[in-house]
């Protein structure tokens, strides 16, 4: 074990490689959630490796022991299987978990439905625990590791008039009236029984026990359609002896918040089961937290305040045996792990930080005895480690590295940088540089790289991504990823002022940082790219319609008509949101908000990136692009559309795509 501080960790040595290729990047593994034993004594996290026979990124379960500074990480699974959703049973004896092993056809439990399974700390005994034909959707265990609580699926017609007729025609799809509402179930671990607990016609998007089973929290929607989460779930404490749903008074999230389109999510039980937290994700207006008391006939809800307005980065949990609260924030460039402390009855503690300062934080574990704390850390200077806090919240031990071998590789140097936005604010930004680099190198050429959301925001945590960061800044590109209005951690107003003002706030702050860094005599002007996915792909539209100061771009699943995004993808309320109105009542803001008409404007040599089943910026939008740079506009232009694949690239040859088109586009247009 190693020790993290203040100061990162160089892991370069003088025997250094070139710049990261393609290869190189291929070669990370993601550790992407951890999960502490009750004892505190077992450390388990998932890492994803790229498997080109299977063509995408798999996850296998890995494991070691906490507090031994020799111990050598197991490796727990090794199928095809996509392991993770990783919860301890009682006393560290077995390691429960999802997966989906096996393929269709195949005999239960490896029919390549999401199972439940387990396997001990040494790696013996896997074994399944569920055999669902149709296999599990989520679970989570009670009574201490007694119990599985486990939803399913069953497709009902609903009976509107209608059930007749569409049964008579299956062979086409309807917009609604069929449904897939939820059941609950439970499986004792130690009779092997399976009993029904919950089946109203509802969907059931989170489910949480009460710690003694006798209360279920539910928060549910109407349908399966992802639109229904935005304003129309219920947060419910269902009785299991009587069947009956108390539904939550929602007045604090609905009626008196900004937004009614608040996404209701994670309600966590306390030890005693007196208190319920839970989240609702307001799109574009700031993420809260809620409380709900249940030690008077009544219960009492509150709102958690966010000490110094940062932003919520995870849903709270609580500290198990008391009333404290954990969360990881998103404060300016940096991922704090929080505490705050005796949060109930209205009232709330003091918040302490656990984890922060450079240390940015992205998963978290509590052990449920001992309160030991390990989380998933990187650093400017290091990639994601498993790591065990410490009482200095500016320290952690390192518990796994798992990329290890990149103490080769020439790493850019990462930084924060502030500019002025021209109405005065002080916005900040994430600014890369190759390895080495010094002013009497000469100017080096800037790629924009812009953040998607748009509520999120750059860390100042070393990142190797196919969107440009780490690869393009390690192969002679300066990087700078500003965090423009609208991003998190910033405070609420930050946040908000971007509400009614897309396309506009957002483009001069990040023209503004543009011109800060070629003021700064470290940048060629002549040689400038700008690129982003989703909303970044959607702001690069922004802004080669309003300048044709760059040379290139990279447009991905990026917006064009904010009129027809509102009409096909699956969450409008954020263009709601961020128009203050429908496109009946706020016409004139969704032109302004929308590139294409002003689509004239653009000269940039634009590549165009798009996952064909992209439900949350349909493909369509790209296509109006390409179409409009293409066919009238005689832009260079080339639209690639990635098969099967959503609004994001998991496959290894989609993702190798990208960064040998983009690379090769930023070669001709900006360096040539």
């Amino acid at each position: 074990m190693y020790v993290i501080t203040l100061i990162a960790l160089s892991m370069q040595s003088a025997n250094t490689i070139s710049g990261i290729t393609t290869d190189d990047y291929f070669s990370l593994s993601y550790v992407s959630s951890c999960s502490v034993s009750p004892s505190g004594i077992f450390s388990a996290w998932t890492e994803g490796r790229w498997d080109e026979d299977i063509d995408k990124r798999n996850t296998d379960i890995w494991i070691t022991k906490t507090a031994e500074t020799d111990s050598v990480p197991l490796r727990l699974t090794f199928d095809e299987a996509y392991d993770g959703s990783l919860q301890w049973g009682a006393n560290d004896e077995w390691l429960y978990f999802s997966s989906r092993r096996g393929n269709k056809g195949d005999d239960l439990p490896r029919n390549g439905k999401k199972q439940i399974w387990r396997i001990k700390p040494n790696g013996s005994q896997l074994m399944a625990v569920t055999r669902m034909a149709g296999g599990v959707d989520d679970w989570v265990l009670k009574d201490n590791g007694k119990t599985i609580c486990y939803k399913i699926e069953d497709e009902t017609q609903r009976d509107d008039g209608w059930k007749t007729l569409r049964k008579n025609h299956e062979d086409v799809e309807y917009g609604h009236g069929i449904v897939d509402y939820s059941e609950l179930w439970e499986l004792n671990l130690q009779t092997w029984k399976h009993t029904k607990v919950w089946d109203e016609d509802r969907v059931i998007q989170y489910f949480s026990p009460s710690p003694s089973g006798n209360k279920i929290a539910t928060i549910t929607t109407p349908d399966n359609r992802l639109i229904t989460n935005e304003g129309w779930s219920e947060i419910g404490i269902y009785d299991v002896e009587t069947g009956e749903t108390e539904l939550l008074d929602d007045s604090l999230w609905r009626a008196e918040a900004p937004s009614p389109y608040g996404w209701v999510e994670y309600p966590k039980w306390s030890t005693d089961g007196s208190r319920l937290v839970f989240s609702v994700d307001f799109d574009g207006y700031p993420r809260e937290m809620y409380v709900a008391t249940f030690e008077k006939e009544t219960p009492v809800l509150q709102t958690v305040g966010r000490e110094d307005e940062v932003t919520l980065g995870t849903s709270p949990i609580w500290v198990p045996d008391s009333y404290d609260l954990l969360y990881i924030a998103e404060h300016r460039t940096n991922r704090p792990l929080l505490q705050v402390s005796n949060v109930g009855n209205g009232q709330q503690g003091e918040t302490k930080e656990v984890i922060t300062n450079n240390l940015i934080c992205w998963d978290y574990s509590i052990s449920r005895d001992s309160k030991e704390i390990i989380a998933l850390v990187g650093t400017a200077g290091t990639l994601t480690s498993v790591v065990l806090a410490t009482s200095d919240p500016n320290c952690v031990i390192v518990i796994a590295n798992p990329n290890q071998h990149i103490a080769s590789w020439q790493l850019p140097s990462v930084k924060v940088v502030q500019w002025e936005s021209p109405d005065g604010t002080t916005v900040e930004g994430v600014l890369e540089l190759p390895f080495g680099y010094t002013s009497k190198d000469g100017k080096l050429p800037l790629y924009v790289h812009l953040h998607g959301g748009p509520t999120s925001a750059v860390s100042q945590n070393l990142e190797i991504s196919m969107y440009g960061r780490g690869i393009l800044s390690s192969n002679g590109w300066a990087v700078l990823s500003p965090n423009y209005r609208g991003s998190t951690g910033y405070g609420d107003k930050f946040l908000t002022d971007l509400i009614g003002r897309e396309n506009d706030i957002e483009v001069q702050d990040i023209l503004a940082g543009v011109d800060a860094m070629v003021d700064s005599g470290l940048i060629d002007p002549n040689r400038l790219a700008v690129g982003g996915w989703s909303n970044g792909g959607y702001l690069t539209n922004c802004i080669i319609s309003t300048t044709d100061r760059f040379k290139a771009a990279s447009s991905g699943a990026g917006v064009f008509d904010q009129t027809m995004q509102w009409a096909i993808e699956d969450t409008p309320g954020h263009v709601v949101n961020y128009a203050q109105g429908y496109p009946w009542t706020a016409e004139k803001e969704l032109r302004e908000m929308s590139p294409i008409f002003k689509a004239d404007n653009i000269t940039t040599p634009t590549i165009i990136h798009v996952g064909e089943g992209d439900e949350r910026v349909p493909a369509e939008q790209s296509k109006a692009l390409y179409r409009a740079l293409h066919d009238y506009l005689e832009v260079p232009t080339q639209l690639i559309i990635y098969p099967g694949t959503g609004h994001g690239l998991s496959k290894m040859s989609h993702r190798k795509a990208k960064i040998e088109w983009d690379n090769a586009w930023l070669q001709k247009w900006v360096l040539d």
